[in-house]
C-alpha cells in the first residue's frame, strides 16, 4: 500500500479518536499514552534537610500541633536571611506528611444513625447575644432544650435559675407530655453543674430520682462521655440553629421586654412551634413510634426545709419568694421545682 495513503488513514484515525497524530503513532508501536513511570527522585535539593531531625522533629513530637508558620518564624529567627517565606509551602507539605506517619492517631467519629422513636436528648443552653428584659429589667435565665434526635422536634422552657436536676425533670415531663408519648432513650450530658458544690449522698440522691424517672416512662438513661463534644452533637448544633430563630424573631418583634415572665414563654412557644413546622412530617412518623405515656405524671420537683426569715422571705437558690409566710421561726415545706420553675 502506498505509504502516502497510510499516513493519511492514520490522520483520519487520530482525528476520529480526537488525538494527535504523533499519539497515533506512538500507539501503533505499542506504546500507550501517560504510560509514564512516578518519579521517585528530587528534583531540587530539601531546604530543610540541616535542621529536620535536630530541630524541627523534635519540636513536633513534643507539640504535634505545631503550625508550618510558626516553626518557619522560628527558623527565620534563629537562621536570618536562610529560610524565605516562600519556602512555607514546602514546609506545610513535609508537615503534612510527617503527622500522617509519625503524628497522633485522630479521633474517629461514627457517623449516627438515628431512628424514629428511639432517642430524645436533654441539654441547657443560653441567650448569648440577646438580653430579655421582664418589665424593664434584665431577666437572668436559662433554657431547658429537649429534642427529638430522629425528626428533629424541640421543646424549650424558660429556667428561672441554673442547672438542677428539678429543672431538667419538670422540663423533661412536660416535653414528653406535649408530645403523647415517650423514646426508648434518654441522653443527657454529664449534668456537672447540677452536681456541683453538693455532697456524695445527695449526687447519689439526684442519680436516684434521675433513674426513678426514667423508668417511670421506660426510658433508658444515657449520658455522654466526659470532653467528648461531639457526642451530643445530635443538640449542640440545633441549639445555634434555634437560638438564631429566637434572635430573628426579637428583631420581627420589635423589642426584647415582656410583661410577664408567663408571656415571655408563651412567645417563646410560637417560635418553636413555627421551628418544628419544618420537620412536621418527620415528627408524625417519629410520634407513632414512640412509647405510650403512663396513665399519671411521676415527681419532678426536690423538697427543702426552709427558714422563713423576719422579712416574711425565703431564699432557695440565692432566689428570693416573698409574701409566703408570717412567723420567721417557720420551717415550710416547698417543692422547688414548682417555684423555680
Amino acid at each position: 500500500m502506498d505509504s502516502k495513503l497510510i499516513k493519511k488513514t492514520k490522520q483520519a484515525a487520530a482525528a476520529r479518536a480526537e488525538i494527535s497524530i504523533s499519539s497515533a503513532y506512538r500507539m501503533d508501536k505499542g506504546k500507550l499514552t501517560g504510560d509514564k513511570k512516578n518519579r521517585e527522585w528530587k528534583t531540587r535539593k530539601d531546604p530543610f534537610a540541616e535542621v529536620w531531625d535536630d530541630l524541627i522533629v523534635p519540636k513536633l513530637e513534643a507539640h504535634p500541633s505545631l503550625l508550618a508558620i510558626t516553626i518557619l518564624e522560628n527558623l527565620q529567627g534563629k537562621y536570618p536571611g536562610e529560610y524565605p517565606d516562600k519556602l512555607l509551602r514546602t514546609l506545610q507539605r513535609r508537615l503534612k506528611k510527617w503527622k500522617a506517619i509519625y503524628g497522633p492517631a485522630k479521633d474517629i467519629i461514627f457517623r449516627q444513625e438515628h431512628h424514629p422513636g428511639k432517642m430524645g436528648i436533654s441539654d441547657f443552653t443560653t441567650l448569648k447575644n440577646v438580653e430579655i428584659r421582664i418589665t424593664g429589667k434584665v431577666f437572668e435565665h436559662i433554657l431547658y432544650h429537649f429534642r427529638l434526635s430522629y425528626s428533629g422536634w424541640s421543646f424549650l422552657k424558660i429556667i428561672n435559675g441554673g442547672e438542677s436536676c428539678s429543672a431538667l425533670l419538670e422540663g423533661l415531663q412536660e416535653a414528653l407530655w406535649r408530645i403523647g408519648g415517650s423514646p426508648s432513650e434518654h441522653r443527657t450530658d454529664s449534668l456537672s453543674a447540677a452536681y456541683k458544690n453538693i455532697k456524695k449522698e445527695s449526687a447519689e440522691d439526684l442519680t436516684k430520682k434521675y433513674n426513678e424517672f426514667c423508668s417511670h416512662y421506660k426510658m433508658v438513661p444515657t449520658r455522654n462521655n466526659k470532653g467528648v463534644s461531639h457526642e451530643n452533637g445530635s443538640i449542640e448544633s440545633p441549639h445555634g440553629h434555634i437560638k438564631r430563630r429566637i434572635e430573628q424573631a426579637l428583631i420581627i418583634r420589635g423589642n426584647n421586654n415582656f410583661d410577664t415572665i408567663e408571656l415571655y414563654q408563651s412567645w417563646l412557644d410560637t417560635v418553636v412551634v413555627s421551628h418544628n413546622r419544618r420537620n412536621a412530617k418527620e415528627f408524625e412518623f417519629e410520634r407513632g413510634h414512640l412509647q405510650k405515656l403512663p396513665m399519671y405524671k411521676t415527681t419532678d420537683f426536690s423538697e427543702a426545709v426552709i427558714r422563713v426569715n423576719s422579712t416574711s422571705t425565703i431564699v432557695i437558690k440565692k432566689i428570693t419568694y416573698r409574701g409566703l409566710c408570717g412567723r420567721s421561726d417557720t420551717n415550710v415545706l416547698l417543692g422547688l421545682g414548682m417555684l423555680l420553675n
